[in-house]
């Protein structure tokens, strides 16, 4: 019996040896980080800016690699099933909250499949209008809306999108009646309300940003809990009349669930310190984010709660799954 034990230990501690290797040498060759978005939006901004840094904290060339579709769905699956080695990364958003209600299957389950490494950046959102609107301040603008239910329209980049699912939020918040209008992206909706064909728009803010300082177009107020450091003069919704409204476009980083706990904290010290560096803040502000390191914890946590107050959104908003 004690034979047995013995033999089973060491098989068990040879068994692991391969993974401490790995760890303890990790990375040894470039890694890959899947953004499951198209070039140029804020998921590849945000993983480009990372990836340079990255470079430079672990010594090996950290290689964008975009794979879009089905509303992240696809590069996200890739990660998933990726070999749990630390040499597959996802620059992950919000969609991970999103897709569970949105989609009637998924060919992951984000909570079990991934292992968060840190949270990276947040955007905020902005609540635009065209300049010929009566309403000046959010607060005249839900008195409008309440006066006349079911009469003005709000765009989104498309059904199920982060500007759809935070507008429904809104609308929740101050149970007022209006017209959904998707559109196939942010452009083109912005498009739509410089031509007032749409009443509002919550837009991603650096889309949104030069129409406002051009005064192209009004704003009702950002998103975010704080005021955008870019646009100091504008308010938040929580203080231009909605209390505790609070929306963000985050985006994070993650492994394939079975990555070694050390590999995962080697990224985690990588990431975090390269989110302090005065270099990558600066890069990330000019783009109108803001960093927000965390630890693999503080991420998984957010990533349970956004998960089931989406799904809330959802279901209240009636959105049909895909």
């Amino acid at each position: 019996m004690h034979r047995f034990i013995r033999t089973t230990l060491i098989a068990g501690v040879l068994a692991l040896t391969p993974l401490y290797a790995t760890a303890q040498n990790y990375p040894s060759r470039p890694v890959r980080m899947v953004v499951p978005f198209a070039p140029g939006g804020g998921s590849d901004i945000s993983g480009r800016v990372l990836a340079e840094g990255l470079n430079r904290a672990l010594g090996q060339p950290v290689v964008v690699d975009n794979r879009p579709g089905a509303g992240s769905t696809i590069g996200t699956d890739i990660v998933s099933k990726a070999t749990p080695d630390g040499y597959t990364l996802l620059l992950g958003n919000i969609s991970l909250a999103f897709n569970p209600a949105l989609y009637k299957k998924l060919p992951y389950v984000s909570l079990r499949d991934l292992i968060p490494v840190s949270l990276v950046v947040e955007q905020p959102n902005i609540l635009v209008a065209h300049p010929s609107l009566p309403a000046k301040t959010l607060k005249e603008f839900i008195a409008l809306a309440r006066s006349s239910p079911g009469k003005f329209t709000y765009g989104s980049a498309g059904l199920g999108s982060g500007t759809h699912l935070a507008m429904e939020l809104l609308n929740m918040s101050l149970n007022i009646d209006m017209v959904h209008v998707p559109y196939k992206g942010t452009g083109p909706t912005l498009t739509a309300l410089l031509g007032n064909e749409i009443t509002v728009f919550m837009s991603t803010f650096a889309s949104a940003l030069p129409h406002v300082k051009a005064g192209r177009l009004h704003t009702f107020g950002v998103t975010t809990a704080k005021r955008a450091r870019t646009l100091p003069e504008a308010p938040t919704i929580a203080e231009a009349g909605v209390p505790g409204f609070d929306y963000s476009t985050w985006y994070g980083l993650l492994v394939p669930a079975g990555t070694p706990r050390a590999i995962v904290e080697k990224l985690n010290k990588a990431a975090v310190a390269q989110l302090h560096s005065a270099e990558l803040q600066q890069r990330y502000e000019s783009q109108g984010m803001d960093v927000i390191p965390s630890t693999s914890a503080e991420f998984m946590a957010k990533l349970k709660s956004e998960t089931e107050k989406w799904a809330k959104v959802v279901q209240a908003a009636k959105i049909p799954q895909q």
